[in-house]
């Protein structure tokens, strides 16, 4: 069968868009899928407007790609697999698989996983009857977390008594939760790790600072978490690009936190590095080619937040992004920015990020980002 494009990327976000950019300068003809009408996915390469849940839309999509994959892992694996049906496609076509996507969607399951494989992770039981097992096997502190759907903290509760846990027991009465046990772990880690049917391996590990739930920064850690990264991607039969967020505890243990089908924010800093993106990796292995062996130079990246609204009141998106990105290169003259094209900008929302390489690269992508901030409300001169 002759199809129309190489690749289909289900999600229309940044993730796509940075993926799609990597595919083209391979050679390799795109389309996603998203429901906006305009997203940065769709101001790269061809795109549909389309519910991601909706079979329907989503087997016209695949009918059109010999390759599928994705940017989120929200997207129901019950719809893609109907999706596949109808579009008489076989599994195969997709990554990363089903039964990995299922699995890594519903957190209970996934740290089901990683216990039942040895992946390091916190106890995680489900939140039902009169929650006396979790009080029982998760005592307190623990954390409170939705089973499907939630990031960035989203979904997320803390219970440090019996307390604290009864003002949020109606919310999850209401099913689909589960306790957690708290880790109070000294600082957090991420690994993307890549898994083929021949190939196994890690990027660096990496250090994130979380503020307010969201990634603010990553850089070096100089420490080596590869083994739990991996440990954890094989437990959910994984085969793809994963982003692997764990903790570090006070004795050095590693326990995995979460993971991620898909290229991961705390990869960026991979676009600057002089070795093979995690974007590109992501791609090769989508398109069953080879892996490179993920080698770069010291990196960091600060990612750049929205707020309600960019810019000082009554400009346009051009004037205060011009004036913004001046800045940005006037104080570090080498330091890469990454704008992700969206049209709207929200408090907390991921607009862009900015890479620095080399020495003191973390000092100076943080000193980018505060230029690049400061000048993006004032007003111009006249």
């Amino acid at each position: 069968m002759t199809y129309r494009f190489d690749i289909g990327f289900l999600g229309g976000g940044q993730l796509a868009r940075m993926s799609i950019m990597a595919a083209q300068r391979m050679g390799f003809h795109c389309l996603s899928l998203d429901p906006g009408r305009v997203t940065p996915a769709s101001q790269v390469a061809p795109s549909l407007e389309g519910a991601l849940d909706d079979p329907e839309k989503v087997a016209h999509f695949i009918h059109q790609c010999q390759f599928v994959t994705l940017e989120n892992e929200f997207i129901p694996a019950q719809a893609i697999r109907q999706a596949l049906i109808i579009a008489d496609r076989e599994p195969g076509c997709l990554t990363p698989g089903l039964g990995t996507l299922a699995t890594i969607q519903d957190k209970l399951l996934q740290r089901q996983a990683y216990l039942t494989h040895g992946a390091p992770s916190p106890l995680a039981v489900a939140l039902e009857g009169d929650f006396s097992t979790a009080f029982e096997q998760i005592g307190f502190p623990m954390v409170l977390k939705a089973r499907f759907g939630g990031y960035d903290g989203k979904g997320t509760r803390y219970a440090r008594n019996p307390e604290e846990f009864a003002t949020h027991q109606e919310l999850v009465a209401g099913g689909n939760w589960m306790a957690e046990q708290f880790v109070p772990f000294t600082r957090e880690l991420a690994v993307m790790v890549y898994r083929s049917k021949t190939q196994t391996g890690c990027f660096p590990t990496m250090e994130t600072i979380q503020v307010n739930h969201v990634c603010d920064q990553v850089f070096p850690s100089g420490t080596d978490a590869s083994a739990a990264a991996i440990a954890a991607v094989e437990a959910v039969q994984g085969y793809g690009l994963f982003g692997v967020e764990l903790f570090e505890t006070g004795s050095g243990e590693f326990l995995v936190n979460e993971i991620a089908p898909r290229p991961h924010n705390t990869g960026h800093y991979t676009l600057d590095w002089g070795g093979v993106s995690q974007f590109e990796q992501h791609v090769r292995l989508a398109t069953g080619l080879t892996c490179a062996q993920p080698i770069g130079q010291e990196a960091c990246m600060a990612n750049v937040l929205g707020p309600s609204a960019m810019g000082a009141t009554g400009e346009t998106g051009t004037d205060w992004l011009t004036r913004a990105r001046a800045a940005l290169y006037a104080a570090e003259p080498a330091a890469h920015l990454h704008w992700y094209g969206k049209e709207e900008s929200r408090p907390g929302r991921k607009m862009a990020h900015i890479n620095a390489v080399g020495p003191d690269c973390r000092a100076r992508a943080l000193r980018a980002r505060e230029a690049f901030l400061a000048a993006r409300t004032q007003n111009s001169p006249s």
